[in-house]
């Protein structure tokens, strides 16, 4: 069982008011609805939604997630949390990654404490205690998450900071390197910085899934990477030589005459890192960009072209 951000998943920040929470749920809703959704894993986006917006809807329901995390409804029927479901939530305001030696202390402060029973996702206990023998220590539960990184900053890689919230402990910041290249979906596992064992058993590890997200240069589509380029209206009919950024630094393309918005210009192994270790291709995307207020001069002149031209762009 890992730790759901009902938050994240409705993109609120924790201190959302009501009104807020149900006008990001109904667009989510009408975006993700298997009926009409046509994006991949839309009916289980639509129920993670529901199932988000059914618990910060209701104040007393939110207030015990905002306590016990995904705990909170055993604690509403009466029962025990299960060990090693304390709530620790990730606010991730930088873009992070997995320096081995940063977080040791934050994680033993964090998580300490001794719990009783069968740990949160833990291991088997190193022997069956017989009647009237004390339990043998246990390994810790693992401890989920997931983070995103913009398509460049994961590419480049580096260290990035990560801040990690936790009940009652306020917020620490620590510094993470993140692999050049590292890819969606990717987990960094971290040994030993998960809930610590009970009765001194060893800890569980901490995961962290990548989740890699559209940056204000560039988006994944597949394997491949897509970067937008404003063009005028001249260097569209006409052709140009342009400069456009890459992952690798700006590089000039041509773009050919007769352009329009949409058209695509593909750069081969320009684009993101692969499994293999290759390089995917990166598609500039043209969008033609006119003049929001003209000058008169150039108002003149598209006034004169309207006039002598018969190009009619719906037929």
């Amino acid at each position: 069982m890992s730790y759901k951000d009902y938050y994240q998943i409705l993109g609120v920040p924790r201190d959302a008011s009501e009104a807020d929470i149900q006008k990001a749920f109904r667009k989510l809703a009408r975006k993700f609805h298997p009926d009409v959704s046509k994006e991949p894993g839309a009916e289980d986006r639509f129920k993670e939604i529901n199932e988000a917006n059914d618990v910060l809807k209701d104040a007393d329901k939110r207030k015990l997630y905002d306590r016990y995390g995904t705990a909170w409804k055993a604690v509403s029927e009466g029962r025990q949390p299960p060990p090693g479901t304390e709530r620790v939530r990730f606010d991730f305001g930088g873009i992070p990654g997995a320096e081995q030696g940063d977080l040791g202390s934050l994680f033993e402060q964090f998580f300490s404490g001794q719990f009783g029973g069968a740990p949160f996702g833990g291991g088997a206990p190193f022997g069956r205690p017989g009647r009237g023998r004390p339990q043998a220590p246990r390994r810790g539960g693992d401890t989920e998450t997931t983070f995103e990184l913009g398509v460049e900053e994961a590419f480049v890689g580096g260290p990035r900071e990560l801040s990690i919230h936790t009940e009652g402990q306020g917020t620490s910041k620590i510094t993470l390197k993140i692999p050049p290249g590292v890819r969606h979906g990717q987990k960094i596992r971290l040994g030993g910085r998960g809930s610590p064992g009970p009765l001194g058993g060893p800890a569980g590890d901490l995961l962290l899934e990548v989740r890699l997200v559209a940056d204000a240069h560039f988006r994944m589509d597949g394997e491949d990477v897509l970067a937008a380029l404003r063009i005028s209206p001249w260097e569209a009919a006409l052709g140009a030589v342009v400069p456009v950024r890459t992952l690798d630094g700006e590089v000039k393309i041509k773009v050919p005459p007769g352009s329009s918005t949409g058209r695509r210009i593909r750069l081969k192994e320009r684009g993101y890192t692969t499994a293999s270790g290759a390089r995917s291709d990166l598609y500039v995307v043209l969008e033609v960009a006119v003049p929001s207020e003209p000058s008169p001069d150039e108002k003149r002149l598209f006034e004169e072209l309207a006039r002598v031209s018969r190009f009619d762009p719906r037929r």
